[in-house]
């Protein structure tokens, strides 16, 4: 079996001097302030911030090295505005039918409902595809784990996002086949996610709800 990568040592980008109990912590308090927020200021934000934020979701693990995602970044104003026009037509159907009475209930103390004027009013949205094959020279090739791997990237994103300073919210307008059709996508590409990228508007609100405690969602095995 012919190895396709040369194997390189690997350099440990941590300080030595570094403590990780303090790092984690750290790390915990910071993120734990992060939150969805759906009031975004129209304040713009350069395109050069963008491509740092794609390019550290792009640091993402994923299956046999694929990498099988397009993030594709949108500030066109025309562009926007036709992505939340198909946005909320599918919202609208959502909250008028699709979804379960349960569903509905689930989300209506979050203030939810089918109208998305932050798709317009966000500087940048940021749309990523999962790719579950792609061509190469012409031929087809399967990738693996796509979901997973995505899923990974964007809460890289996520992440980067918070770290900059800057606020999003996760998007999952139900279908999303518009969204491959207004950026004219390969036939490979799935839409996965939707998010809109921005700073908070002066105004901002966001429901007082906590996240669950540590004993809720970790078991430990000593």
């Amino acid at each position: 079996m012919s190895i396709q990568y040369p194997f390189i040592p690997y350099v440990h980008a941590a300080d030595d001097t570094l403590n990780p109990d303090q790092s984690a912590l750290g790390n915990y308090l910071f993120m734990n302030q992060r939150r969805t927020v759906r009031d975004f200021s129209d304040k713009p934000i350069s395109e050069s911030v963008i491509r740092n934020l794609i390019l550290a979701a792009g640091t993402a693990p994923s299956g046999a090295h694929k990498q099988p995602w397009t993030f594709c970044a949108v500030s066109n104003q025309d562009i926007k505005k036709s992505i939340r026009e198909a946005a909320e037509k599918e919202e609208y159907d959502n909250y008028h039918g699709r979804m379960s009475e349960e569903w509905i209930r689930d989300l209506a103390p979050l203030g939810t409902d089918w109208k998305k004027e932050f798709l317009e009013i966000a500087p940048w949205l940021i749309i990523v595809f999962k790719k579950p094959y792609e061509f190469v020279n012409g031929q087809r090739h399967k990738n693996y784990y796509v979901s997973e791997s995505v899923g990974i990237a964007c809460g890289f994103l996520i992440q980067a996002i918070h770290e900059a300073g800057l606020i999003c919210l996760t998007h999952t307008p139900s279908p999303m086949n518009f969204l491959q059709k207004i950026l004219n996508r390969p036939e490979e590409e799935k839409a996965f996610l939707l998010v809109p990228v921005g700073y908070p508007s002066s105004e901002a609100l966001v429901p007082d709800i906590k996240r669950k405690k540590l004993e809720e969602i970790a078991a430990f095995y000593r």
